[in-house]
């Protein structure tokens, strides 16, 4: 038998520790390769989550599409939730959350501008977004040319369904407390700037008393006379009134269909005032009687000799008011005229005048002028 040692009590213990430490180790690894799986897991779905999040972001951003614009009305006091929602309804945006969340983050800042808007369905979320915020409200325009009355405006307002043209009319008889109006006016005759307008589609075909929408309009083109029309006045020299001005620039306006002659017409005018001669100017009996001259259907002498403060021919100077809306191209005529002698025009019917310094030239031009119009068309060729 082989003779054995005593045994070394520190190395029965280190033993029966490994021993006992060995399957805690096992269960400590496990669980370390299970927790590295666990995070690796939970890393791979948030960044799948985030991915995907951002991808349906995106998408939400993205335009819904359309041929024509799309109209929405934004009411005063709307929350951006609201918004959301009616721009998610009308078809403009994709989604009403994403709106909310865009304007309660990146956009807590931004205020929207109550109004009526044309969007196009074709531009994304944050374009729509920076259409409210600025206010590029849907506008209407309206052209007012020169020499239109007060009647030809009421009528074009009425055409498109946005005063009727009696309320209008009515509204233009009232005379609004401006400093540089005339007194005793009986109506605006004169005063409404012709020129393009744009108003909010809102104050036209919302919910506005007519008669507040014919104020509107009317305030509008009475700021732009004083704009643009009183200080052409101011800077010229002259002894007219403004009243006197602005009427015979009427005159001047429905008198002159060729530009060139305006200054030239506008010197005749003021020749005949300063001679005491009555200006015998068509267009004021055509006011008068509410009718419209053409080379077919000209003046009777009898509507000449129709008596009205108005008719020219019957009464020396200047009628009691304008008898259009004119320009400022027949408003500067009348304070920069052309220098002349004639004191006689008439019209050829193509929009030009024949101009003569004697009564016998004026009357031989209409001779000439009435013997054209009576012969009859020359044969065209086919």
């Amino acid at each position: 038998m082989t003779a054995q040692g005593p045994r070394d009590p520190l190395s029965s213990k280190r033993a029966a520790k490994q021993s006992a430490e060995a399957p805690l180790a096992a269960v400590q690894h496990l669980r370390k390769r299970g927790s590295q799986r666990f995070w690796q897991s939970l890393i791979f779905l948030l960044v799948l989550s985030g991915g995907l999040g951002y991808w349906r972001w995106q998408t939400w951003l993205q335009p819904v599409g359309g041929s024509e614009p799309i109209q929405v009305t934004i009411q005063p006091g709307s929350s951006s939730r609201q918004i959301g929602r009616q721009l998610q309804q009308a078809g403009v945006i994709r989604s009403a959350l994403a709106w909310e969340l865009w304007s309660r983050t990146l956009g807590r800042n931004w205020l929207f501008q109550a109004g009526t808007y044309a969007l196009d369905p074709n531009q994304d979320m944050l374009a729509v977004a920076q259409q409210l915020r600025q206010g590029r409200i849907l506008q209407r325009r309206l052209t007012i040319p020169e020499g239109w009355r007060i009647q030809q405006i009421a009528e074009a307002l009425a055409e498109r369904n946005w005063i009727p043209a009696e309320v209008f009319i009515a509204t233009a008889r009232v005379i609004p407390p401006l400093d540089w109006l005339p007194p005793n006016l009986s109506s605006l005759e004169g005063y409404l700037f012709p020129d393009t307008y744009f108003f909010p589609a809102e104050q036209l075909e919302g919910s506005l008393p007519d008669r507040q929408k014919a104020e509107l309009v009317i305030n509008a083109m009475l700021q732009r006379f004083a704009e643009v029309a009183l200080p052409l006045f101011r800077q010229h020299a002259t002894p007219l009134s403004l009243h006197e001005w602005v009427t015979l620039a009427s005159i001047v306006e429905r008198e002159a269909a060729v530009s060139e002659e305006r200054a030239l017409i506008a010197g005749v005018f003021l020749n005949r005032l300063k001679a005491g001669m009555p200006l015998a100017a068509d267009p004021t009996v055509e006011y008068a009687l509410n009718i419209q001259q053409t080379p077919a259907r000209r003046l009777t002498l009898a509507e000449v000799r129709t008596p009205s403060p108005y008719n020219t021919y019957l009464n020396p100077g200047l009628p009691p008011g304008p008898i259009a809306n004119p320009g400022l191209a027949s408003l500067r005529a009348v304070l920069e005229p052309e220098e002349t002698d004639y004191l006689y025009f008439v019209a050829r019917y193509d929009g030009t005048h024949v101009f003569s310094r004697t009564l016998a030239e004026h009357e031989a031009a209409q001779r000439q002028i009435l013997s054209q119009l009576q012969q009859p068309p020359s044969p065209t060729s086919p």
